[in-house]
């Protein structure tokens, strides 16, 4: 997907939730509330789960709120057609109301904090809790009174059925809209390419929300309301663990940045060399399409490749490891490891420095590309200046293709391809 489509498919999804919450919110006020408790029952539990949304960071300076307490009760509603044995009554557009107006009052604080999430997530949700209800019209019969139109032993599987699709649909929007936002969307070699880490990502999140937006369906349509707080429980796990994961991934972050400052504080690597290699692994390895856990332990890994440069008794020249014999780049590399297994630093990125002076067939992709992109960064800055002009650009570039064997030509592609669109910047 490029960039240009992502953004006009963005635009097209923002322009017709706009349109379906103009078209609800007025058939509700028109007609009014069917079972007003109910709808302000799943309307409250909207409100909490934005209040509740767990704050995930993904890049250096931007981060990801997920909501699956709000999204799986406003997904509930819309499949909820029973409510203790009884007709629930209400249609589309009540459900899309109260999901706009319940997130909207949850949001309130949010925004105020500065910490709300983009307009696409409640535009997603719109579109998702709409589509969600038309599609279990059919299930319930006409006008939700003569009971469900399908057997009772199919209709968990039907609503599971429609939550997952929803849910699948609201992950692809969320990757486009990510897409769509790419800094240096409209530079060229990146088109055709689909979003894929950001979708992963997000996919992994659908089952737990379209089984929590069916239990909450079935349980209010056997037990009532004082059901729902029961359904919660699964989908709070979920966000309490994901909660305790960002908080440890926020304290793992400057304990990593302090030991890539080291080498440099030490006079062992040149200034900004680690900032500089991190920021363009990350780019090449969204080239080659990682997966956000290989981007981030791709650019932990870059942070530190060098700490191992602090224990030689003899320094490196100008910190310059590309240009050592490969036994002194191998025994720098298993320090370094040494070193961040020995701080607790996750073990794929201690790998990662551990193996980044290996050959590249026996190399991690994470390590592919770490080793490709020191090594230019060592060729083109020279004396550590971190400056580089075109020319040493294009021979540093010669160089590592001239080294087949110890850089992978896919790896070193992707870099000539992210170095020509910054050069154009």
């Amino acid at each position: 997907m490029t960039p240009d489509t992502a953004a006009r498919l963005v635009a097209a999804c923002n322009a017709a939730a706009a349109l379906v919450v103009s078209g609800a919110l007025g058939v509700t006020l028109w007609c009014g509330l069917a079972r007003p408790g109910t709808a302000v029952a799943f309307g409250l539990l909207v409100a909490a789960g934005e209040l509740a949304r767990v704050r995930l960071p993904e890049e250096r300076a931007e981060a990801r709120n997920t909501g699956l307490l709000s999204g799986a009760a406003a997904l509930g509603y819309a499949l909820c057609g029973q409510v203790a044995g009884a007709s629930a009554g209400h249609g589309p557009a009540q459900a899309v109301a109260v999901a706009v107006v319940g997130s909207l009052v949850g949001l309130t604080p949010l925004v105020a904090l500065g910490q709300a999430p983009p307009p696409q997530a409640l535009a997603r949700l719109v579109l998702g809790v709409g589509a969600a209800a038309l599609c279990c019209q059919p299930l319930y019969g006409r006008g939700r009174s003569e009971g469900a139109a399908v057997p009772d032993g199919l209709l968990p599987l039907c609503l599971l059925a429609v939550a997952l699709l929803v849910g699948c649909l609201d992950a692809l929007l969320a990757a486009a809209a990510v897409r769509a936002d790419e800094s240096g969307a409209a530079s060229p070699g990146r088109h055709g390419r689909a979003p894929r880490p950001q979708l992963r990502s997000r996919l992994a999140t659908v089952p737990a929300l379209a089984a929590t937006a069916v239990l909450f369906a079935l349980a209010v349509a056997v037990a009532g309301l004082p059901a729902l707080p029961l359904c919660c429980a699964p989908v709070l796990v979920i966000q309490f663990a994901l909660r305790r994961r960002a908080s440890a991934r926020a304290t793992h972050r400057p304990t990593l940045a302090s030991l890539a400052r080291a080498p440099e504080v030490a006079g062992c690597t040149p200034r900004g060399h680690a900032r500089r290699v991190a920021d363009l692994s990350r780019a090449v390895g969204r080239e080659l399409g990682l997966s956000s856990g290989e981007l981030t332990a791709l650019e932990y890994a870059a942070l530190t490749h060098d700490v191992g440069q602090l224990s030689p008794a003899d320094p490196v020249p100008g910190g310059a490891t590309a240009v050592l014999d490969p036994g002194s780049q191998r025994r720098v590399a298993l320090l370094g490891g040494a070193v961040l297994r020995q701080a607790g630093v996750r073990r794929r990125v201690a790998s990662a420095v551990e193996s980044q002076a290996d050959p590249y067939r026996e190399q991690s992709v994470t390590a592919r590309v770490l080793r490709t992109v020191n090594a230019y960064d060592d060729l083109v800055s020279g004396s550590g200046s971190g400056t580089s002009g075109p020319g040493a650009r294009a021979r540093a570039l010669h160089r590592l293709r001239a080294a087949a064997r110890d850089h992978e030509p896919r790896v070193v592609e992707a870099l000539s391809r992210v170095v020509a669109r910054t050069a154009d910047v």
